[in-house]
């Protein structure tokens, strides 16, 4: 009976430490916690574990490579702000809704998001997660005059007109986050440079922005005369941003521990002004926009060390990814001042259709599911982060949301034996105008030029003119097997994938979804 009752106990500790270093047994949902982490014009090559050139310190986001798993193959849905989280938000194509090429500033609006759609946080609010949103929104919201009617415009006068005691419609609380702090458009390079908490301002602008206070340098110019508030810090922001996100962390953890969580912290980082906080300026030998690089890695780390304090980090996803490629000036002076190349080794920046434009850092970690130190060359999306967490939390996605979305969890865990996704849809600068389509190797742009930059007219952006090899063709079709810099124009010379390519593009945009999402495809 003695070595019975032992054995018992001991069956009981057995159990109970499975239980407790299981990461989906410590809250009561049975569900991990998700942070997504958004850089801002941050490049393929800006940080060291995509890039061993590079000429910046990214210890932190370097440590989720080593703990996680590093995507070589990944990609923003669009190459400029706006549409890419919109795309991010809803698992949907911005392309197909109107004006979804756009790129608000401001107090623009309305919200892309159409009313009653899905999106990736009403999912999870709705699968029983606390959702949080920190930092920048930028896919439209609605403010509104001292006579209740919606303010429409750009520019200071815009500004002037809204009347601030009235509540925001459209913003992130109408659109499945339960809180909100941040702001509507670029934090330090738009016209309104205020806070928004859950939909109002509580520190409205007071007067104009006093840009001569501000740092000069090629990285500086990019502030427009817009109003401030005056608690808004233009060079820290992000360390505001950092301390919302902590607060988020530390309170819901410490009053509902039992309910999982999801945060998307939204950075300023590393759009132009490159305005890191004092503590920071100085601290590469990469100039003023290197140590903004350097302060967005001290953000990532400092929010991994929160988790971890707080015990919450083994049962945590932690994703970290970018909403496009690097902006033109940050690409021109950290090239001719410093060898850093921030599109290295892609051809193309921010704004262009080219790799350099879209082609973006993903990286997972998720203790005990995602392997350690580990790479995926799977052809991957930000549309498909909706489905993967899908998949993770057992929802169920209808056919009507999430049209361009792909479970990527396979390739997480290790378990892809083949594509996934049978190809990839992005839009360039010009919304609709500057489709391209990807499928193994293939590439295919159907438009001529970069689909954003000007190359041949800018000074800056003129010494990276590549000449089109098939200057006649309709489009451009790249082998980035054989020619990863995409230098040879193949359009003349394989007319058949053009023509396939063209056919699959115009069938997408046809059926409103990318093939595979609703229905079984075969890839090739």
């Amino acid at each position: 009976m003695i070595m019975k009752s032992n054995q018992l106990i001991l069956t009981c500790v057995a159990f109970a430490a499975i239980f407790a270093s299981s990461p989906f047994l410590l809250n009561a949902a049975g569900k991990p916690n998700i942070v997504l982490i958004l850089a801002d014009d941050l490049g393929y090559g800006d940080v060291r574990c995509y890039n061993d050139q590079s000429k910046v310190p990214t210890p932190h986001i370097d440590r989720l490579a080593r703990e996680g798993m590093r995507f070589t193959d990944a990609h923003s849905p669009a190459t400029v702000c706006t549409p890419t989280r919109y795309s991010l938000m809803t698992g949907q194509m911005a392309f197909r809704v109107p004006n979804g090429g756009t790129v608000f500033t401001g107090v623009g609006g309305p919200s892309l998001i159409a009313s009653g759609r899905l999106t990736l946080p009403s999912m999870m609010r709705d699968n029983g997660y606390a959702t949080a949103c920190v930092g920048k929104w930028h896919v439209g919201m609605t403010f509104f005059d001292k006579d209740g009617q919606p303010v429409r415009g750009d520019g200071v006068e815009a500004v002037r007109r809204v009347d601030f005691s009235r509540r925001i419609t459209g913003g992130p609380v109408d659109h499945g986050f339960q809180s909100f702090f941040g702001t509507a458009c670029c934090p330090t390079t738009d016209w309104l440079y205020a806070f928004i908490e859950n939909d109002l301002v509580p520190v409205p602008p007071t007067g104009p922005l006093d840009k001569s206070r501000l740092p000069k340098h090629p990285y500086a110019n990019d502030c427009r005369a817009g109003l401030l508030a005056p608690d808004f810090p233009m060079e820290e922001v992000d360390l505001v941003f950092l301390k919302k996100s902590r607060e988020f962390l530390e309170q819901h953890v410490r009053q509902s521990p039992s309910k999982p969580f999801f945060l998307f912290h939204s950075a300023q980082a590393v759009h132009l002004p490159s305005f890191a906080a004092p503590q920071f300026q100085g601290k590469t030998k990469a100039g003023p926009h290197g140590d903004f690089i350097h302060q967005l890695d001290h953000v990532v780390g400092e929010l991994l060390t929160t988790l971890e304090k707080l015990g919450v980090a083994d049962n945590t996803i932690v994703i970290f990814t970018s909403d496009n490629g690097p902006e033109t000036t940050s690409v021109i002076h950290m090239r001719a001042d410093f060898g850093h190349d921030g599109a290295r080794p892609w051809r193309g920046v921010k704004r262009d259709s080219w790799e350099g434009g879209h082609r973006v850092p993903f990286l997972v970690r998720w203790p005990g599911k995602v392997k350690a130190g580990t790479t995926s060359t799977q052809l991957t999306s930000l549309t498909d982060v909706m489905a993967t967490v899908a998949a993770i939390i057992g929802a169920k996605l209808p056919d009507n949301a999430a049209e361009d979305s792909f479970n990527m969890l396979p390739a997480w865990l290790r378990e892809d034996r083949a594509p996934i996704r049978p190809y990839l849809l992005q839009q360039a600068f010009g919304g609709q105008r500057t489709l391209s389509i990807r499928r193994g190797p293939w590439k295919y742009l159907d438009h001529t030029g970069s689909g954003g930059n000007r190359y041949e007219n800018d000074p800056g952006l003129k010494p990276f003119h590549l000449p089109d090899t098939a200057p006649d063709a309709p489009g451009q079709l790249y082998n980035l097997a054989t020619d990863p810099g995409e230098t040879t124009n193949l359009c003349f010379e394989r007319p058949d994938i053009v023509k396939e390519f063209k056919t699959l593009l115009e069938a997408s945009k046809a059926s409103g979804h990318t093939a595979g999402r609703h229905e079984s495809t075969t890839t090739n």
